[in-house]
């Protein structure tokens, strides 16, 4: 067991202390149960909600095709229950910790009421039921332009329409991301492109994935990126099936776009988590003086770009951290813990970069204050 599972599964057990205290007290306020047999209930139903965990995390390391009904029926409100219990963790924490402190600074004798968990768990899985289910559901339109030093006037107002993070696959079926594409394809945009993180897990959605990309369409066509969780499993056949419907798969090099004698490079560099990026390799082929758009799905990788004179990085990865604060989420989100780009745009001198916020979830299947998007680019002379 790897050591990332050990810490799953140590953090699904404590959390569902908290439920089991929730279940007892609701049980016995609400179902009449004695205090005893509503321990036990509570006990037991978290028993229950480990033992469920496993079949959710085996599918997470290697998704493999199921009946749609398991997955709407047992797996995502077993995913409601989960984030809920890990939405009532650092409450009921604090909870345990402050309230003997306040009894004891007011001379009265500690205590803890079951209630107050029965209550957190009840406000948790409306939360949670909203983004593990409506919220990922419903994706906006985003509309970002981007100045560009050196880009030619026949290119002034060219459009990039940018999609990240598909994550195809139980939880964000083919169906799912085929909203994606018709929201696409209606923009008429010049390019679009994909920053990695098609796949979920595994192998088996490889098909679905590239039918996906098939059905995308751009003036000047469709040019992916490889991300991460694209070789969680083996890559080479989803990039054979990619290029069969006619997408570019872009690994550490680029292609020229011309307007009328006016230039656009357009470069990708492939994953850095397995080590296969090549920023040099990618841009060795760049005109001089042609503006340049690179496709990186790390945006740590900005910097490198930037001393490279990089006029646009496209990235995703982060998802935005998938949960943050509503309306100020580029400030406080899940992503910060272990990104300085995380979402939106950045500015280093002549250089911008664009954070995509994903459009599927990986892990637990919830977002909350980071909405899934379609991000259309307009390119401007600066």
């Amino acid at each position: 067991m790897s050591r990332f599972m050990r810490f799953i599964i140590t953090l699904t057990v404590s959390i569902q202390i908290p439920f089991v205290v929730a279940v007892a007290e609701a049980s016995r306020r609400f179902l009449g149960v004695d205090t005893a047999h509503a321990w036990i209930l509570g006990g037991v139903l978290g028993a229950l909600g480990l033992f469920f965990f496993f079949g959710r995390a085996q599918s997470i390391v290697h998704d493999e095709q199921r009946p749609w009904q398991r997955t709407f029926l047992v797996d995502l409100p077993y995913w409601v229950h989960w984030c809920t219990c890990l939405y009532c963790l650092i409450p009921s924490l604090l909870y345990v910790i402050l309230a003997p402190l306040s009894d004891l600074v007011r001379g009265l004798p500690v205590s803890l009421s079951p209630g107050f968990f029965m209550w957190t768990y009840a406000s948790g899985l409306l939360v949670c039921g909203w983004g593990v289910t409506l919220r990922r559901w419903w994706f906006l339109t985003r509309r970002v332009e981007v100045r560009v030093r050196g880009l030619d006037k026949k290119f002034d107002g060219y459009t990039i329409a940018h999609l990240s993070d598909l994550h195809i696959g139980n939880l964000t079926p083919l169906w799912w991301g085929q909203r994606w594409a018709r929201a696409t394809n209606a923009e008429n945009a010049d390019m679009v492109v994909i920053t990695g993180d098609m796949v979920t897990s595994g192998v088996n959605f490889h098909r679905e994935i590239a039918q996906l990309v098939g059905e995308l369409r751009g003036k000047d066509g469709v040019f992916v990126a490889m991300g991460n969780h694209d070789y969680f499993g083996e890559g080479e056949p989803l990039i054979s099936l990619i290029r069969e419907q006619g997408a570019k798969v872009l690994r550490n090099e680029g292609v020229v776009l011309e307007r009328d004698g006016g230039q656009l490079y357009l470069a990708a560099i492939d994953d850095t988590w397995t080590r296969r990026a090549d920023m040099d390799q990618a841009l060795a082929e760049r005109p001089s003086g042609a503006p340049t758009v690179l496709l990186a799905h790390d945006p740590d990788r900005f910097p490198e770009a930037v001393k490279r004179s990089v006029d646009l990085v496209l990235s995703g990865h982060t998802h935005g951290g998938q949960i943050a604060v509503p309306f100020i989420a580029r400030h406080i989100n899940a992503s910060k813990l272990a990104h300085h780009y995380h979402l939106g745009v950045y500015q280093d001198g002549d250089s911008t970069l664009y954070v995509h916020p994903g459009l599927g979830t990986t892990g637990p299947p919830m977002r909350l204050g980071v909405a899934p998007a379609l991000v259309m680019l307009t390119l401007r002379s600066a």
